[in-house]
């Protein structure tokens, strides 16, 4: 199985790496292509993989074929290679806010199976999480390959279409909101005479270990919280602030914001 990338920045690195890391291919099955010569170069030597210039042998050469391109150049990235890709190719668009409908409208071959997904940058140290969908068109055993191969770097999960501009609030775009909660509790703890090194430590530690409680225990997220908060304990005087300057009704805003600015793009 070929597995072909156009566009090798930290999606596509965190992607190949990990499918590289899992086994799931050899280097000489995969090939990519970048615009730069130094990307290539340098993907080159990390993974021994085959990196071009060239997006239509790409496109020709791929069993399954990653468009790791932003929202901004996918539809010149499709018009170059739309002749070039051969009809029994999986192809597999990271752009957000791209659909399904526009996807196949660009390409114009109703006979091409297309899959969408939302990773997030979480891949690349191995956790990130991935939304998938795809149209009818697309067989099970063809969804299913695609999911391995996310899973690859994290979770992956498919989900109706009618979902993904949420994944894009939730997970999509989040780590940026949860980067800034570590900076500020780390700024909170550097204030309190902490060494800024260690506070961010401290600060990304206690996010990371909370997220694997969430996931492993099964528990609400409240009744997680409120095993944290003593009678008349110092969490709970913290809970009372965050409340009073409407915290959680302030991330949800910015999901919110989020998931309207993607059903826009």
């Amino acid at each position: 199985m070929k597995i072909g990338f156009i566009g090798l920045g930290n999606m596509a690195t965190a992607m190949i790496g990990g499918m590289l890391e899992k086994g799931l291919v050899e280097p000489q099955e995969v090939i990519g292509s970048s615009k730069t010569n130094a990307t290539r170069e340098k993907i080159k030597e990390r993974f021994n993989i085959t990196a071009v210039l060239d997006n239509q042998k790409v496109a020709a050469e791929a069993d399954v074929l990653f468009l790791a391109v932003k929202p901004l150049f996918i539809s010149e990235i499709i018009a170059e290679i739309k002749d070039s890709v051969r009809a029994e190719t999986l192809i597999v668009s990271i752009a957000a806010g791209r659909t399904l409908s526009y996807l196949k409208e660009a390409f114009g071959r109703p006979e091409l199976k297309i899959v969408r997904c939302m990773p997030n940058t979480p891949a690349l140290v191995l956790e990130g999480c991935t939304g998938v969908c795809a149209g009818d068109e697309v067989p099970e055993e063809d969804v299913e390959k695609v999911i391995r191969l996310l899973e690859a770097f994290g979770r992956a999960d498919v989900v109706p279409e009618r979902l993904m501009d949420a994944v894009v609030g939730v997970s999509g775009s989040s780590p940026a909101y949860v980067f800034m909660f570590i900076e500020a509790m780390a700024d909170a703890a550097v204030a309190a005479g902490m060494p800024r090194k260690q506070a961010y430590e401290f600060a990304a530690q206690s996010v990371l270990g909370s997220a694997k409680m969430v996931l492993e225990t099964g528990l609400h997220p409240g009744e997680l919280k409120d095993m944290v908060c003593s009678p008349g304990g110092t969490t709970i005087e913290a809970v009372k602030v965050l409340e009073e300057g409407r915290f959680r009704g302030t991330v949800m805003d910015a999901v919110e914001a989020c998931v309207e600015k993607s059903r826009s793009m």
